[in-house]
């Protein structure tokens, strides 16, 4: 239902801005991620678990564009393909849903030993050290499924999702608690809509570069190339905040250890305050981390990514390799 409530959101800018062009939602496919729900997300294998199947029909030239959440997309996409259109980022922060009878609470004001569901490894990481006296537990399934476990049965107490999910299916009204990033650094990309195409099909890649928000571009380049210097995944807990003001980028980057006890942090800023240059020739489609911007200044494109890889190097270099190959390892035992 979320799947299809973003796509028909993108539809719907893109009718308002080609009113003589047809479009049509061809296609509604599950995916391995969807499929394996008795499985967690970080055990599956991370690579284009929700992406492939769509690729596929992208390639076969089934369907021209794919709409997927950002935080989905791996940092490298496959030959062939790119991300025509990163759209206005919603509210990128975590949510806390709480089971009806502990409507008005705070994670902090719950009992202790209260469950936590969430399957994200970044969240149970930061927020396991920052309310030690509660358990986290898995939670699989889309938000329907998830709502559903949590109000329906008492096994959770509360669950964490993304409030641009909630916010997009129409039940902000769930949201109990909203997570600052003090209390958690949210997933890369997280609250942005990805619109992927063919990389060589520049009719369609112009048709939906309008889409491109220019400030959500740039702070998801940054996002995308930490995680990509750092080799995250699924499988280890890796966050970031991005803030873009005056002409002023500035990425707080961190990795974790699965129970949150070992953790770095870093802050850096850039400029990205650039003119749009008016070159036509082969520069125009550059990708960075997978993502082709035709009208968003190249140089500030390449400033952000060159400042989500510092970060990511100084977290390296003062031992993040380390913790992540240790998150790794035991989430591969567990």
């Amino acid at each position: 239902q979320l799947a299809r409530i973003q796509t028909d959101s993108v539809v719907k800018m893109l009718r308002g801005l080609y009113p003589d062009l047809h479009f049509e939602i061809a296609v509604a496919m599950s995916t391995t991620g969807d499929k394996i729900l008795d499985t967690a997300l970080s055990k599956i294998g991370e690579k284009s678990l929700f992406t492939k199947e769509l690729e596929n029909a992208l390639e076969r030239n089934e369907v021209d564009l794919v709409v997927h959440s950002l935080k989905d997309l791996p940092t490298s996409l496959p030959p062939g393909f790119t991300i025509g259109a990163v759209c206005k980022r919603e509210n990128p922060l975590d949510a806390v849903v709480f089971h009806p009878k502990n409507c008005g609470k705070t994670l902090s004001l719950l009992p202790e030993k209260s469950v936590i569901g969430t399957s994200s490894l970044r969240r149970a990481a930061q927020l396991k050290k920052k309310f030690p006296q509660l358990e986290f537990r898995d939670i699989r399934g889309n938000l329907n499924t998830r709502l559903k476990k949590l109000d329906e049965k008492e096994d959770f107490s509360a669950i964490i999702l993304a409030a641009a999910g909630l916010k997009r299916m129409g039940w902000e009204n769930r949201i109990g608690q909203l997570l600052s990033p003090e209390d958690c650094l949210y997933a890369v990309g997280q609250g942005a809509l990805a619109v992927e195409v063919r990389a060589k099909d520049q009719e369609i890649l112009n048709m939906v570069s309008a889409l491109h928000d220019a400030d959500t571009v740039l702070r998801c380049i940054a996002e995308r190339a930490f995680m990509k210097r750092l080799e995250g995944g699924c499988s280890v807990p890796v966050a970031v905040n991005t803030v873009l003001k005056d002409g002023q980028l500035y990425l707080t980057g961190a990795v974790y250890s699965l129970d949150g006890s070992d953790s770095l942090k870093e802050t850096m800023q850039t400029s990205v305050r650039y003119p749009q240059q008016n070159e036509d020739g082969p520069n125009d489609d550059v990708q960075h981390v997978g993502i082709t911007a035709k009208n968003v200044p190249g140089q500030a494109q390449e400033a952000a990514e060159n400042l989500g890889v510092e970060v990511a190097s100084l977290l390296l270099s003062k031992g993040a390799k380390h913790i992540l190959s240790v998150a790794r390892q035991l989430n591969d035992a567990r």
